[in-house]
């Protein structure tokens, strides 16, 4: 199953929505950026206090299933509403938009959201994309990055420590390399064929993204 997560970034940094998801999930002013582009979501999320009274009903009156919950709370909106997600659709395929282009904060939170233990069995169901960049989630062991043809630049982020690490089939390989701290290794790019990546320990961010 293919499901959209819509948090309450600026939509200028949306990428184009496709029309192959299965779910709608909007999450609190993400909401009514769906409604105001024709696109009403199978179920809201979020707290909803960046929304004023007019815009609240024009959320509860439109979505058919809408989840409240209290402004304070230890999660964020978007972290309550993959919790949500997973809960209710645990082998779901998870695009996370809206979820950049706005406070660094909630930025922050959002790119970390691989580094939680409740989502660990799910890292590999989630992506975090806006128009100029796509973010998957990988732990140790061997993998193949597909280039996404739209995308020019390859980047790893270290969000732990790594050991171990080794890239082939890019631009800058490295051979059995550790880090012992959050890194990013930045504007890497494919050659021909999909990059390979292994490394032992740890979880890294891989970004393919592009100039716009």
């Amino acid at each position: 199953m293919k499901t959209l997560l819509v948090a309450g970034g600026d939509p200028n940094h949306w990428p184009a929505i496709s029309n192959d998801f299965d779910k709608i999930i909007g999450i609190d002013r993400g909401n009514l950026y769906l409604l105001r582009r024709g696109i009403i979501p199978d179920l809201a999320i979020g707290d909803f206090d960046s929304l004023n009274d007019a815009e609240k009903k024009e959320v509860f009156s439109q979505v058919a299933e809408v989840q409240t919950s209290p402004a304070e709370k230890d999660d964020t909106d978007t972290q309550l509403a993959l919790v949500r997600t997973f809960e209710r659709y645990p082998k779901a395929d998870v695009t996370l938009i809206g979820a950049t282009g706005g406070r660094l904060d909630h930025l922050l939170a959002n790119l970390w959201l691989g580094l939680e233990p409740r989502f660990e069995p799910f890292l590999s169901q989630i992506t975090i994309a806006d128009k100029g960049n796509t973010v998957n989630y990988i732990s140790s062991g061997n993998h193949v990055i597909e280039k996404i043809p739209s995308m020019k630049y390859l980047a790893f982020c270290c969000l732990t420590p790594v050991n171990k690490l080794t890239l082939k089939n890019v631009k800058y390989e490295l051979d059995v390399v550790d880090f012992l701290q959050p890194t990013s290794l930045a504007s890497n790019e494919f050659l021909t064929g999909n990059a390979e990546v292994s490394f032992s320990t740890g979880l890294i961010a891989v970004i393919q993204s592009k100039d716009i």
